[in-house]
């Protein structure tokens, strides 16, 4: 039976790959902060400190971090400390872990961000794009952060000395659950209350995953071991703000919605303690490797994707009543 460790997996989209990998017939076991219950094995870590939990990875197939604190949040001096350390210490334990394994894991599938690329709206990125000019000051200082935040966050990966294992940087873009609290659960809440228009300018580019594929994918990678380095965890169909958010108005039946100039979005980023860069930075990110690789996307266009969304937030809000 296959073994897949999956550090922090009780997030939304954790639960999801945990069950994908499940039916799959795969054990799974998942390093945990939280002493609660779980549906897999749980393993109690710090995602900082070398423990007990290394022991997990000894002769497992592989091991799949998504460790890192919500990026929803103000960048202040202290979230940025949080942000940076959660995600660049997680990845240096986990590859020490795998340094000290005498038989490890055979591929590490470490999760990273998107937002490294430029934000310029006519050029896609796919993964052998030059990266963000960081020191660019045209730049807002919360955008330089957050590119700055994903490279370090991949460099400690591969900085890791681990020569048997196959690594793998999941870049991901917004991968949309129905869950609650989630950034589709979000956007719906303001297509619901009539809010839902264009936000900025409405021309920044939105890359998208559907939660599925997000697994899917997984699953793709980690059968091919061609596969290595950066891939683009995306929908190969990333379009403008302004068509993102009418086709949400059109797939819940809603037709119009108030735009949400860029100036009122960073007044009410502060009030719900939060930043506009996730909104307003643009992203137009191609999945080349997954595509060169022969994944077939389930869901390639947001009119499909948004319409089972839409549909399975219904039914999970039914379904709890």
């Amino acid at each position: 039976m296959m073994k897949v460790v999956l550090a922090a997996g009780t997030g939304s989209i954790g639960r999801l790959l945990a069950r994908a990998l499940a039916e799959r017939g795969a054990e799974v076991v998942i390093l945990s902060r939280s002493p609660r219950p779980l549906r897999y094995r749980a393993v109690p870590w710090n995602a900082k400190t070398f423990g007990d939990w290394a022991g997990e990875l000894e002769g497992a197939n592989a091991v799949i971090n998504l460790a890192g604190a919500p990026i929803n949040c103000r960048f202040t001096p202290q979230n940025r400390r949080l942000l940076y350390e959660s995600r660049v210490d997680s990845a240096r334990v986990i590859g020490e872990a795998i340094r000290q394994c005498s038989s490890p894991p055979r591929v590490w599938l470490q999760a990273g961000a998107a937002n490294l690329y430029s934000p310029n709206p006519d050029r896609p990125c796919d993964e052998d794009s030059p990266l963000d000019d960081l020191s660019s000051t045209r730049l807002p200082d919360a955008w330089r952060f957050a590119a700055r935040l994903a490279i370090d966050w991949e460099r400690a990966c591969a900085d890791s000395d681990t020569p048997n294992t196959r690594k793998v940087i999941l870049r991901t873009t917004l991968a949309l659950t129905p869950e609650r609290g989630g950034v589709f659960d979000v956007l719906l809440g303001l297509v619901r209350r009539g809010l839902g228009g264009t936000q900025g300018r409405g021309n920044q580019f939105v890359s998208w995953i559907h939660h599925r594929d997000f697994a899917g994918a997984v699953l793709h990678i980690l059968d091919r071991e061609s596969i290595e380095g950066p891939v683009n965890m995306s929908s190969p169909h990333p379009l403008p703000n302004a068509e993102f958010m009418r086709v949400l108005r059109q797939s819940w039946g809603i037709r119009l919605g108030l735009p949400a100039p860029a100036p009122f979005l960073a007044f009410g980023a502060r009030l719900l303690g939060t930043e506009t860069e996730l909104i307003l930075k643009s992203r137009r990110v191609l999945p080349k490797r997954l595509i060169e690789s022969g994944y077939g996307f389930e869901f390639s266009s947001w009119s499909e994707a948004a319409a089972d969304l839409c549909g399975a937030w219904r039914a999970l809000r039914k379904e709890r009543a």
